[in-house]
């Protein structure tokens, strides 16, 4: 087989700013990515890092303005946060438009073989050969192979269709598409998202032998740590993460967790010495004289001196005067803004509850799910764990009444339950974030105020809900969830797209939460750090 080519190319990207009718969402970022590099990219939600993916990839909708340089890798694919393959399309179908431009390439090296020795012969030759080389073409049918099968793909009909499959099924097969066509660029939304644990090992492997270009969007602390080897915060502060304005972090997110935290605190104390500065220095453009001399009348033999000495001192606090003034506008000139408040969540995602909660027996949904025992006592917190496809959703599903089981019995005691579901729904796009929850609440009596939760940027409260962000729609979903202070909490993936600062904040609340919680999470995380008991669904 002849060997790998060296002729791969990065990705360069030069004062990109997007801006949309209502917002700027980016502006003039700087962005080198090496072939070699696995740049993750990180931020709160809302700053922008699927659009900036989407940029790269020429995927913005035409309402979007779009100004500065891209220099991107002919050869590159954006896997998003959805797959996009057509819901009437089999995995037959997917798998085999990804073979057939690998197919073609492996054809047109053979055929242009025999025009080697010509000028023209041996150019179209070559470029074909680069082409071939480049994606391992003469390999790709045993690749798509491996991929389905160590993806798990190889037990599920080949004449399923696209609209039938989970999400966590989509993803695998969209991962399937991209091991056997290895571009040499490859973006990446969310790829974790929906992908139990052997799925994201092959994913994990993949990325880390992948010669080329990958840059990726992630809430996977995990990922970011074992596959990442530069992270961007689009959010790093006004003295960026080198103390510069950079952006830019060698390293995975557990030894930025520590770096973010000095760049926050190296910003504030900035701003404090700056202010204590000007502050000073205005007080200076206001001295009076007799800073300089006591104000005290001369004597009669004294008068000619005293006028003398007078106009010195006139001259002295005209000067002192002029050059305060003139430190001080270059000190506001060239003064840090003031460090925003930080969007944290202050809210509690439960009520105090007492006694039982839930008592579940041989409970099924045919095909979808079986639980044999399911107890839980207000205070009790209950991790749900186990591979794509195992039920956890659905028996989430049951336990908040939005599904009925099909057999078995289910008590939930509960006086208040509330779900958030993986992709909370919303009636109304273009209502604005804080009507869509002013309406969610309004027959809550003593419903928090969504600015008094920390989920929502209070700049983001009078946006439409279509113009969200998936993790921003994640965070108001939460907040209409926990206004209600319900006894029973059910979380389905409550980490997935949102920020990692929030994730963390999550984290904590739940170790405090004094009502019934069930969790279903992939994130492996949090999962390790998992105190309370778990109920392994899919396990026999």
């Amino acid at each position: 087989m002849p060997a790998a080519p060296t002729t791969l190319r990065p990705l360069v990207v030069t004062g990109l700013s997007v801006t949309y009718p209502d917002r700027t969402v980016l502006s003039g970022v700087d962005l080198l990515a090496q072939p070699g590099r696995r740049i993750g990219l990180v931020g709160e939600n809302g700053v922008g890092k699927s659009t900036l993916l989407r940029a790269v990839a020429g995927r913005l909708p035409s309402r979007a303005r779009v100004s500065g340089a891209i220099a991107a890798p002919a050869d590159l694919v954006l896997l998003g946060q959805e797959p996009p393959f057509r819901d009437r399309a089999t995995i037959a179908d997917v798998l085999a438009m990804t073979l057939a431009p690998l197919r073609a390439a492996v054809a047109d090296v053979e055929r242009l073989a025999g025009a080697v020795g010509t000028p023209a012969g041996d150019t179209a030759y070559e470029g074909a050969l680069e082409t071939a080389l480049a994606h391992d073409a003469w390999d790709a049918d045993r690749r798509a192979a491996v991929a389905a099968g160590r993806l798990g793909l190889d037990g599920v009909d080949s004449d399923r269709r696209v609209g039938t499959l989970s999400g966590g099924q989509r993803t695998r097969l969209a991962l399937a598409t991209i091991m056997t066509t290895r571009p040499t660029c490859l973006l990446l939304d969310e790829p974790t998202n929906h992908l139990d644990d052997d799925a994201i090992d092959v994913l994990t492997a993949f990325l880390g032998d992948l010669p080329g270009v990958v840059l990726l969007a992630s809430h996977d602390r995990v990922l970011l740590d074992d596959v990442c080897t530069d992270l961007v915060d689009l959010d790093a502060g006004e003295l960026g993460t080198d103390g510069s304005g950079g952006r830019r972090f060698g390293g995975g997110w557990t030894a930025y967790e520590e770096a973010r935290a000095d760049a926050r605190r190296r910003w504030e104390e900035t701003y404090a010495v700056q202010q204590e500065e000007i502050a000073r220095l205005r007080d200076a453009t206001r001295i009076g004289t007799s800073a300089i001399a006591h104000d005290r009348g001369p004597t009669d033999g004294d008068k000619y001196i005293y006028s003398f000495k007078g106009g010195r001192v006139d001259q002295t606090l005209a000067r002192r005067k002029k050059d305060a003034q003139r430190r001080l506008d270059v000190a506001e000139r060239e003064q840090v803004r003031k460090p925003p408040a930080p969007l944290r969540f202050r809210g509690d995602l439960t009520a105090s509850a007492s006694g039982r909660l839930v008592q579940a027996r041989d409970v099924e949904v045919e095909g979808r799910v079986r639980v044999a025992r399911l107890d839980l006592a207000a205070g009790e917190h209950l991790l749900l764990t186990g591979p794509n496809g195992s039920g956890k959703s659905t028996l989430l599903g049951v336990l908040s009444g939005r599904l009925a089981a099909t057999a078995g019995s289910v008590d939930v005691s509960a006086r208040t339950v509330r779900e958030l579901t993986q992709d909370p729904q919303v009636s109304d796009p273009s209502r604005s974030a804080l009507a869509t929850y002013a309406a969610a609440v309004q027959t809550i009596a003593d419903a928090p105020a969504l600015r008094d939760l920390g989920l929502l940027h209070p700049r983001d409260h009078r946006t439409p809900v279509g113009s969200l962000s998936v993790g921003q729609r994640r965070r108001l979903g939460l907040a209409v969830a926990i206004a209600a202070a319900p006894d029973l909490l059910l979380l389905d993936e409550p980490t997935n797209h949102v920020s990692l600062a929030l994730a963390g904040e999550l984290e904590e609340a739940l170790g405090t939460a004094p009502g019934g919680v069930v969790l279903a999470s992939h994130d492996r995380w949090l999962r390790r750090r998992w105190e309370g008991p778990e109920l392994a669904l899919g396990q026999g």
